[in-house]
């Protein structure tokens, strides 16, 4: 994966016709882009989202974001309960609480 400004992108290889292609991620709009090696992959990404800003200037339109910052989620009322009581006891919103604990849960999965 590769991360440009806001934007994530997966990258896959075919074999068949010797290159490396891509998709940005996490938005509704469709943007692909490839290459012969990772370099110039990674430079036609970044080529690509420029690309899409600038697109969307033309067009007066917003960008799409890949994330809003919005996380829904849902539980039973026990772990509720239980979360309610962890976020309390160390000082914190349960929103605040949260945060740290699934941000220190994603940060070792990325770093593992």
């Amino acid at each position: 994966m590769m991360t440009y400004k806001v934007y994530t992108a997966n990258i896959e290889v075919d074999v068949d016709g010797g290159i490396l292609f891509g998709r940005i991620l996490d938005i509704k709009h469709v943007i692909t882009f490839k290459g012969k090696n990772i370099d110039e992959a990674r430079q036609e990404f970044k080529n690509s989202v420029d690309d899409y800003l600038a697109f969307c200037q033309e067009l007066g339109e917003e960008p799409d974001k890949p994330f809003s910052g919005k996380l829904p989620f849902r539980t039973t009322p026990e772990k509720h309960r239980k979360i309610c009581l962890a976020a309390k006891k160390n000082g914190k919103s349960i929103n605040a609480w949260m945060d740290e604990v699934v941000s220190n849960a994603g940060n070792k999965v990325i770093n593992a």
